[in-house]
């Protein structure tokens, strides 16, 4: 009788996380030698041409992920064109960078070092510098057999990037049957789900599995009340296609309650803020206090804890 119950649990566990449109975040396969010379490269300013500009610099690992201005600052202070989108759970993305310019996060490793707006230097130059560290030479020749190049020192950053998983979020742990989750949390899910937010974010990472475009039902850009940049039309920059015009890779929401800025201009500062404005221009509709609070409680919900996280 007991065994029937324990195969009856397991079964009806797997049924409501196969109807769930959010799924449970996992660790992924990685080589160990591999995140540890690329959570090296992550921290080393050396990879920037002025020595003072890191991964780490846009990329705030003790909180968010992400960066604490709109906007980060490259070498010379120099100011980047869209907001700094976490680095956690990055893996589990469709594709990397707003407008989705690189194909995985290999790719996105090499896109900041030509960037004059980033590290503004070019990769012999940088090969060069790392090069005069003997002890950072000899450990890249023992993991890989080309020794330091810019595909190790791509591979090792992006290795270490596909280890930072948030994990044990409250919400997930429910899911699983693992653990309680508050009544307002609850209500906040069922609410993202019956207004449509669930329609663009969902599966692992809560979004970063398509595109969308800003402002399906209104004119984001022009109440916005800046200029459109050249950054504003997203997707476009990439294709060259009409139909992509200000159109973005779906944010992943993992640790959207921990951000301080949001969207790809970093033009809210509030997450109840950008609640609202996403239900306006993306849903058409208007939410109550009530509504609003319930949706956070929510999001609160799905941040999980990685060892590079401040307690």
């Amino acid at each position: 009788m007991i065994l029937i119950f324990l195969i009856w649990a397991l079964l009806s566990c797997s049924v409501c996380l196969a109807v769930e449109p959010i799924l449970p975040l996992h660790s992924v396969a990685t080589d160990e030698r591999k995140v540890a010379l690329g959570r090296q490269l992550f921290f080393d300013t050396r990879l920037s041409r002025s020595n003072e500009v890191s991964c780490a610099s846009c990329h705030q690992l003790a909180t968010h992920g992400a960066d604490k201005v709109p906007r980060s600052k490259g070498v010379e202070e120099r100011l980047g064109d869209v907001r700094a989108p976490s680095v956690y759970n990055s893996v589990f993305n469709i594709r990397q960078a707003w407008d989705g310019k690189a194909m995985d996060l290999k790719a996105q490793v090499t896109l900041p070092v030509e960037n004059p707006k980033e590290f503004a230097t070019t990769w012999p130059e940088l090969i060069d510098t790392l090069s005069a560290d003997k002890s950072f030479v000899s450990a890249f020749k023992q993991v890989y057999q080309d020794g330091l190049s810019r595909d190790a020192i791509s591979d090792a950053i992006a290795q270490y990037e596909r280890s930072l998983v948030t994990l044990n979020a409250p919400f997930d742990l429910w899911l699983q049957g693992k653990g309680p989750l508050s009544e307002q949390a609850q209500e906040g899910y069922r609410l993202f789900k019956y207004y449509g937010c669930i329609n663009c974010h969902q599966g692992k990472n809560v979004g970063g599995n398509m595109f969308a475009k800003m402002g399906t039902f209104g004119d984001y850009f022009g109440d916005r009340g800046t200029p459109i940049e050249p950054a504003d039309y997203g997707r476009y920059n990439v294709t060259g296609r009409e139909a992509d015009k200000f159109t973005f890779k779906v944010p992943g929401l993992r640790l959207a309650a921990r951000q301080a800025y949001f969207f790809h201009d970093g033009s809210e500062q509030s997450l109840k803020g950008a609640i609202n404005t996403m239900a306006r221009y993306q849903l058409g509709r208007s939410l109550s206090e009530a509504q609003l609070t319930a949706i956070v409680a929510f999001l609160e919900s799905l941040v999980g804890h990685h060892q590079e996280m401040a307690p």
